[in-house]
Order: C-alpha cells, then sequence, then structure tokens
C-alpha cells in the first residue's frame, strides 16, 4: 500500500517520534481499509451493507469559502454527508442546519490537511471528532424517509442524535436540508454550558489547530482524484513542518519535565500506548463487609468516579461512562498537570468535604449546579498506567505504593485515599458512627480488573427516618394507586419543609392501604411552608397527618432526600414530633465502643494499624449457573438505586407502563430470571421509542450500556477476531436495562466459559394464528415424550406470543453443529410422522393450519426470548414457565409486565427450578435415530 511505503520515507531513525503527519498517515490507512472496491462502488454503485458494530463517523472541521463542520456517518462502504454550518451542539433546543451533499469516499474520512484552492472544497480539513456510532433504526428506511435517529461514540460527541429532512420550502433547495439535533440523555448540556465546538476546538487526532494543519500542510488531498480507485492523497514531506507546528499525535505541548521512577518493578511492566479509556473496575454490593489480612478498606466517597488522562502537558478528565468533564473541573485538571509524569491514567473520586472532613455530595451538587464556592478534591485511589507501562497488572497494594510515588503531597487538590487495614466490620461500624456513606473493600492482591466483580465489595450505611405526608402524585397508568409521595419534616418555628418525592417501595398492598387514607384527609390546602413547580406538579394535598418511614441514599444540594424507597407508615409517632434528623445513620449495625468512637475521619482516612479479625467472611449476592437464595436469604430486595433518566416515559402506549415500571419489574423478577441469563453472551431488543415503534437488536458492548454490564469475547462463525458481547450476572444490571428501553433479553444457549458446546436445547413450536391453543398444547406434550423417549426431562413456557418453547437441560458434551443436526432430525421424525400438523421448513406460505417446529434456535450465535423477560410487542406480554399440568386449558395464557402483581404468586413456585439440578444426557439410541451421521464432539 502507498501508505507503508511513505511511512517508510519517513522514518529518520528506529526511535523517531511520531510526528503529527505519521498520525495521519495512520487514520488515512485505518479509513481505506474499511472500504472494499471488489464490493463496494465510491461514491455509488452496488452497495454491501456494513456491520452496525463497526459503523465509523467522522466530523471534520473545514476551512473553506467559509468555515464549518462536515458531519459523515459511514454507511454501505461510503460516508453519508452533511455540511453542518455553526457545528454540532448538546444543547437539544438546537436544531443546527445540515445540507446534504454526495457521499464521500470512506478514506476521506480519515484525511487532515490542505485541499488546493481551486478545487472542489479547497481550504484547510481538520478531524475534529471521530469514533463509532449505532443506529437505532433501519437506516436505510431513515434516509429514506427522511428520519435518522443514532448514537454517537466519539471523542467529543456522544449520546443520542436525530438527522430530520425539512419539509415546506427547505424541501425545495437543490442539496437536501436536514437537522441535526441532540436527543435528550445523560449527556445534553444547558444553554448556560459552554459549546462542544469552542471548549474543544483542535483535532481529535493531532491536536492541532486549524492555523498549524495550514501551516504544515503535511498532506495535500486531490478532490479531482475522489471518484478514483487510485490515492487521492499524498504527503508533502518538502513542506512538512510538524516540529514547527508543535503538532505531535494526540499531544499538545510536551510537558519540560522528564521525571525518572526509581522503581524495578515499573521497567519490569508490559509497555503500551497511552490508552484514551479504560473502563473502570466497580464494586459488588456486600451484605457484611469481609474479613481478613487479604483486604484492604477505603472510606466509601460520596461523589464523581474520575478517571485522569494524563499526557504530556494535558489533561483530560472523564467520567465512569467516558465522558469528558475536563471542562466541568478545571482546578482538578490543573492539579493533575503538576505531577511529575510524562503520561499516565489514575482512577480516583472527586468530592467536597464539608467542616468534618466527610464527602458532601449536596456541597458537590451545588458546586456544579449553583455554582457555589467549595474546593474540589479528588481523592486518588489507583494508578492504571504510567510513563508508557501498563501498571493494571500489578497488585493493587503495589499499584498503590507506586502512586503514593506520583503523587505531589504541596497540591491540596489532590489526596491519595489511603487504605485502611483490619477488621472489615470493625472499620465499617466507625465509618457509619461518623457519618459517612460506608466502605470499599478491595483484595490486597488482585490486578485491576474493569467491570464490576466480588474482587471490590462495598458495604453502604443507611439513612433512614420519618418524614410528614403533605401530598401524593397518581400513578402515570390511571390506576389507582400512589405513583409518588410528597415528603416534609417540620422546622423549629412549626413550618413543615418539602423534602421531596419517594417514588418506589411500594407494593399492590400499600397501594390500597395507602389511598384510602390518603383519600380520607386530601385537602385543597397546599401544606407546605414553600414547594417548587416541579414538586407542585400533579400533586394531590392531604392534611400533613400521616407518617413515613423512609430509607434514602443522602440529601441533595436543595435540601432533597435522593434515591428514597418507602418503607412503610409510623402510627407511634404523631406528625408534628418530626423533624430533620442529622444524627447517625438508622442502619442495624452494632455500636461501637465509646472509646472508638472518639475517633475522627481524618484517623480513618490515614492508615491504621492490622487488627486481629474475627468476623465472618462476607456473604456476596452473585449469581452463578446455581439458583441464587430466596429473597429472604438475600439483601432486601428493594427496588436499586439506579440512574434513571425520564423515569415517567411510557415504554408502551396499550398498558402504560413507565421506564420506572420496567425497572421496577427486572427487579422484582431478577431473582428467577438471573440463572437463565447470567453468565452468558446476550441479546437485548431495544425500542427507545416504546414498543409500538422500530425496536432494534444489540448484541455489542458499547459505552451506552448501565453499570454493571460486562463483556465476554466472541469470535463469529467465520473464525474472525473475537467481538465483545453484551453479558451480565447482577440484579442491578438487569434492572439497569431499563434506562436504556430493553424490552427483551435474549441468552445463548450455551454459557461464557464454554461457548461452544450448549447445556440447555430448545424446540420453539410457532402455530399458525388459526389452530386453537389446545392443539398447541397436545403439540408441546407430544415433543415432551419424544425427549423422555430421548432420555431426558424437558419444560415448557410460553413465548410470550402464539406460540410454546419447549427446553431441556444436558451436559454440554456436544457442540452446537452436533445438536442443531440431532434437533432437526428430531422434528423432521415428528413431521413425518404428522405431516397435517407440523411442519419443519420457515416458508409462511405453506405454514397454514400448521406448527411449525423451529429447531434453529440451537445453532451456534441463536438466542431465544428468557424466561420471565417481556416481549417488545403491545401489551409488553412476558415469556412465563409452565407446569406441564397447566397446558389443559383452552384458553392461552397471557401474562404482562403491567399485570405483574397479580401472577407475582407464580414466582414462589417457579417450575424451572429444577433445570439447574438436572444433569442429563441423550441416551445412544435417540443418538444414533436422529442424527446417525452427524459428528459428534
Amino acid at each position: 500500500m502507498a501508505t507503508k511505503k511513505v511511512a517508510k520515507k519517513t522514518a529518520s531513525t528506529k526511535q523517531a517520534k511520531p510526528t503529527a503527519g505519521d498520525a495521519v498517515d495512520e487514520q488515512l490507512a485505518r479509513y481505506r481499509s474499511m472500504r472494499d472496491f471488489s464490493v463496494t462502488a465510491e461514491p455509488s454503485g452496488k452497495q454491501k451493507s456494513t456491520s452496525a458494530a463497526s459503523l465509523p463517523f467522522v466530523i471534520q472541521k473545514h476551512a473553506a469559502t467559509r468555515l464549518h463542520y462536515d458531519f459523515r456517518l459511514g454507511w454501505n462502504g461510503v460516508l453519508k454527508s452533511w455540511a453542518v454550518a455553526k457545528g454540532p451542539s448538546y444543547v437539544v433546543a438546537d436544531k443546527r442546519l445540515a445540507v446534504q451533499v454526495e457521499d464521500h469516499p470512506m478514506e476521506y474520512g480519515g484525511f487532515e490537511g490542505i485541499i488546493p484552492r481551486g478545487q472542489y472544497g479547497g481550504g484547510t480539513v481538520m478531524v475534529w471528532d471521530q469514533g463509532t456510532w449505532e443506529p437505532h433504526v433501519d437506516v436505510n428506511e431513515g434516509l429514506r424517509k427522511g428520519s435518522l435517529k443514532f448514537a454517537l461514540n466519539g471523542r467529543k460527541l456522544h449520546g443520542n442524535w436525530t438527522l430530520v429532512r425539512m419539509g415546506g420550502k427547505a424541501a425545495q433547495e437543490a442539496k437536501p436540508n436536514w437537522l441535526l439535533i441532540k436527543e435528550h440523555d445523560e449527556y445534553e448540556r444547558t444553554p448556560d454550558d459552554p459549546a462542544i465546538t469552542e471548549e474543544m476546538p483542535d483535532s481529535a487526532v493531532t491536536g492541532r489547530s486549524l492555523e498549524q494543519i495550514a501551516e504544515a500542510s503535511t498532506h495535500v488531498w486531490n478532490s479531482k482524484e475522489t471518484a478514483t480507485e487510485g490515492q487521492a492523497w499524498y504527503r508533502q514531506r518538502a513542506r512538512d513542518a510538524d516540529a514547527a507546528s508543535g503538532g505531535t499525535a494526540n499531544v499538545t505541548a510536551p510537558s519540560k519535565k522528564t521525571p525518572t521512577f526509581n522503581n524495578a518493578s515499573l521497567a519490569k511492566l508490559p509497555k503500551e500506548k497511552l490508552p484514551d479509556f479504560i473502563k473502570p473496575q466497580l464494586a459488588q454490593e456486600a451484605t457484611a463487609p469481609p474479613s481478613g489480612d487479604e483486604w484492604l478498606h477505603e472510606i466509601k466517597l460520596d461523589g464523581y468516579r474520575m478517571q485522569a488522562r494524563k499526557q504530556g502537558s494535558r489533561v483530560q478528565l472523564f467520567t465512569r461512562s467516558g465522558l469528558d468533564w475536563t471542562h466541568r473541573m478545571k482546578s482538578v485538571a490543573e492539579a493533575i498537570k503538576t505531577l511529575d509524569v510524562q503520561d499516565a491514567i489514575l482512577d480516583g473520586e472527586v468530592v467536597v468535604l464539608d467542616e468534618k472532613g466527610i464527602s458532601s455530595f449536596a456541597n458537590l451538587q451545588a458546586s456544579f449546579e449553583k455554582n457555589e464556592k467549595h474546593p474540589v478534591t479528588f481523592f486518588l485511589f489507583d494508578l492504571l498506567h504510567l510513563n508508557g507501562h501498563n501498571t493494571r497488572g500489578l497488585p493493587l497494594k503495589e499499584r498503590k505504593r507506586l502512586l503514593h510515588t506520583v503523587l505531589n503531597n504541596e497540591n491540596d487538590g489532590l489526596k491519595l485515599s489511603e487504605d485502611i487495614a483490619g477488621d472489615g466490620a470493625k472499620i465499617f461500624r466507625s465509618a457509619c458512627e461518623l457519618h459517612a456513606e460506608g466502605i470499599i473493600s478491595k483484595k490486597a492482591d488482585a490486578v485491576y480488573h474493569s467491570g464490576r466483580s466480588t474482587l471490590w465489595l462495598k458495604s453502604k450505611c443507611v439513612l433512614e427516618q420519618e418524614f410528614v405526608i403533605g401530598g401524593w402524585v397518581d400513578l402515570s397508568n390511571g390506576s389507582r394507586g400512589v405513583g409518588s409521595l410528597l415528603l416534609g419534616y417540620y422546622d423549629d418555628a412549626g413550618k413543615l419543609i418539602y423534602a421531596g418525592r419517594t417514588g418506589t417501595g411500594f407494593t399492590q398492598r400499600t397501594h390500597k392501604l395507602l389511598r384510602d387514607k390518603l383519600d380520607a384527609i386530601e385537602t385543597k390546602s397546599n401544606p407546605f411552608a414553600a414547594i417548587d413547580a416541579a414538586g407542585r406538579k400533579d400533586a394531590h394535598w392531604v392534611k400533613p397527618q400521616l407518617v413515613a418511614q423512609v430509607r434514602f441514599a443522602t440529601w441533595t444540594a436543595d435540601n432533597l432526600v435522593r434515591q428514597a424507597a418507602f418503607q412503610g407508615l409510623r402510627e407511634d409517632k404523631p406528625a408534628k414530633e418530626v423533624h430533620r434528623e442529622m444524627g447517625p445513620p438508622s442502619a442495624k449495625h452494632k455500636s461501637i465502643a465509646p472509646a472508638e468512637t472518639k475517633k475522627d475521619v481524618q484517623t480513618l482516612l490515614e492508615p491504621a494499624a492490622e487488627t486481629k479479625t474475627t468476623t465472618k467472611s462476607a456473604k456476596v449476592v452473585s449469581i452463578d449457573s446455581k439458583r441464587p437464595k430466596r429473597a429472604a436469604e438475600q439483601q432486601t430486595k428493594t427496588t436499586p438505586s439506579l440512574r434513571l433518566t425520564h423515569p415517567e416515559k411510557v415504554v408502551d402506549p396499550e398498558s402504560g407502563v413507565t421506564k420506572r415500571e420496567l425497572m421496577d419489574y427486572l427487579w422484582a423478577v431478577s431473582e428467577e430470571m438471573l440463572p437463565h441469563i447470567a453468565g452468558r453472551p446476550l441479546s437485548l431488543v431495544r425500542c427507545p421509542e416504546g414498543s409500538d415503534h422500530q425496536c432494534f437488536y444489540q448484541k455489542h458492548v458499547n459505552h451506552m450500556l448501565p453499570a454493571g454490564v460486562g463483556s465476554v469475547m466472541v469470535a463469529d462463525k467465520k473464525g474472525g477476531a473475537p467481538e465483545p458481547y453484551i453479558t451480565l450476572d447482577t440484579a442491578e444490571a438487569l434492572a439497569g436495562l431499563a434506562q436504556m428501553s430493553v424490552l427483551e433479553i435474549h441468552p445463548w444457549g450455551s454459557r461464557n466459559d464454554n461457548l461452544e458446546h450448549p447445556d440447555r436445547i430448545i424446540i420453539d413450536l410457532d402455530p399458525d394464528e388459526s389452530l386453537p391453543w389446545s392443539t398447541v398444547c397436545e403439540a408441546a406434550l407430544e415433543v415432551r415424550d419424544v425427549l423422555k423417549s430421548a432420555g431426558v426431562e424437558s419444560f415448557v413456557k410460553t413465548t410470550g406470543g402464539k406460540g410454546l418453547h419447549v427446553l431441556f437441560p444436558i451436559t454440554p458434551k456436544h457442540d452446537f453443529a452436533f445438536m442443531k443436526t440431532w434437533t432437526h432430525g428430531l422434528v423432521q421424525a415428528m413431521e413425518q410422522a404428522r405431516p397435517e400438523l407440523y411442519l419443519t421448513k420457515m416458508t409462511k406460505a405453506a405454514r397454514t393450519g400448521k406448527i411449525y417446529l423451529d429447531y434453529l434456535r440451537n445453532e451456534r450465535g441463536a438466542t431465544a426470548v428468557a424466561p420471565y423477560s417481556m416481549r417488545a410487542r403491545s401489551g409488553l406480554p412476558v415469556s412465563m414457565p409452565l407446569e406441564w399440568k397447566e397446558l389443559t386449558s383452552n384458553t392461552r395464557p397471557r401474562y404482562t409486565v403491567h399485570d405483574f402483581e397479580e401472577w407475582k404468586p407464580r414466582l414462589k413456585k417457579n417450575p424451572w427450578r429444577k433445570v439447574f439440578e438436572l444433569k442429563q444426557t441423550l441416551n445412544a439410541a435417540a443418538l444414533e435415530h436422529f442424527a446417525p451421521k452427524a459428528k459428534r464432539s
């Protein structure tokens, strides 16, 4: 390739440092590799669909006749392109005009340099942003109809966006006019926030400005050669002024300091290029803190988890999801700049400390949202990269020692999060007594492991107190009950102070009980001394007579409870005696001795002497292949305090189910659903606009997934490079899928630790709608009998549609190819015996009056909807496990998310629990009968 030849010529020595020009060469080569001239014409001709997992996007800042931004989406081998005059905006109200221009060759997406004057697009071109994009709709249909919804995962742009083609006079223009609009999500900004184009004006590849790119003139693109299959660009060595322009790939000005570390372990560590971002390690919640010398404990800080990336004098601060917050924490960035290292990635928590030395989320929130002046401190607790070396393979205690040498103790903005050795239970009690949020316990000898695991455990102190009920809000679906309660407490002057809402913790019984009591004391008068518009919205007022017990995380900057959950009514305390409690949390932990209470927070933040441990090891809630313990044996099943934007958004118009109700449902069924999906690759059906709009499958990991969702590397069927597939194993991760409007969950038939050998096989009975339900039931029973003769016990469930799934667990000794052949033989035998009823081919035209016996669920990569999963259909029906004796009714059963309280008792007698107890194999006769020629493995 021409690019490689150029690269050889430009390298003066093997040790030559990469220049900005080298970085552009690399970019051009990468984008060129994304096209295949043998199958894709550029910009026109036959097209080939591109995998959604690898769709590139690029935004080029282009100083031509006038400055503008070229927004380009890779699709079918070309770059679909729009010229956006003002550039993209994170403000939802900004509808940026985007004029659609001709498709550009894929290779052009990597170009940064000069287009000669007089040629089309003559001027300076910068790669302002780049990354991948994820369509939320059918792309070809969206382009045709003029509505394209998608997510961006770039260096600068993230989250959900929409391109909408304009009508009216705009539709009469020579080139189609569209609008580029930011959608509501966690990445949106307010009009008062800095514009992303002004905040980050320079190249995402080389860090250069337009002026530096123009001065260097390293690369030239000849527009007249764009449509040819040759190379339209060349590198101009005579004017290659990289050094003069100060353009070094991904770096601004290099650090003047050249520190050295006299640490033998650093020299032995593997070398690596400074990563752009490392997915953080997360803690699993524990029912009790662990004990033992192998654990180190840290005070749990209530702030923002942050990853600092230092490259020379350039510093970036990323949230746990990879969002760049450097502009929001400039003082922290400046403090990181002072560290005597060339490059590093540091993990920690940004907090505001109160007068007692406790991290205050309320003050931190006020700093960001109200511009209050509170000193911000970055507590560092891990070191992930240092001066070209990967430190993540070191034990935690070694990484901490290395981190200690990196920190500049003279900088008040940076502090080491010291570890505390000793009895975890004792340290936890001390932390709670001092009103800290809790502790984080970490395995001292463990390497850094991205994602949630039991190597880190969190033990949280609980805040809980009584509140006066001053009103309520109705359920969004119109049912009689309580959507949320309006809470308050009395101050010293006898005024009822508004303290926020609680919208979780209700059961079907408490919905009725509360409404009966609230209806009896409803009044037209607002009982609160003051309440904002958000608090008053849709409120019904009541006389302040009832007292509720509420558990919550903390107080916000507005003096409102955060993540509050209703625990019950208190009849033992008059409403007038309810005041804001500032004392210790009410979590039921054994009190420590008076002498121990004299310790202050500073003592806990410093290393402590090791103490003899006496408590038992912690019991961590985790999911494996075995059924988890019952709710009574587990930690509380109260709906988790997970982040949820727009919780009242309706995800199913027919039933009125909201995102909050979907999260509540997933949490409630997690104990029974998780064993069927944990530790397996998953495909998710996402419906961002609800069940009545277009949905799409997602099986690969991206930055939009909720906390706790992990990945497993899976090679494709053709033996290609492994890709990260979605997997999860916690109730929090499962419930968190509601944030993404996930309406179906489909697991593989094999587990992550043995991907090629299935441990459960499914026969899918898909009947013609004209068939009575009794016929479908008889067919399922016949499948059961055939399987019984093969030596295996089977189980049945509804699909959430019109059919049934018959499943049998099996010892994973045969590969997918064999089991697909075997099940094909089984259904063919049934079809031959009763051709008037059964069909084994997918042809829909031949299905009239028949049942399609689908065996294709048993090939590698195929999935089937999980037990208790909702379906992305009107009404949100549920795939429900059944007892075989239930297949006697003439009426097809229907279970929905909305009706969960009615069928919730079924969870207690789950007929599929035996699935995990059976260790069974097919008998020899069945193996030979249904797959006589198949190769067994």
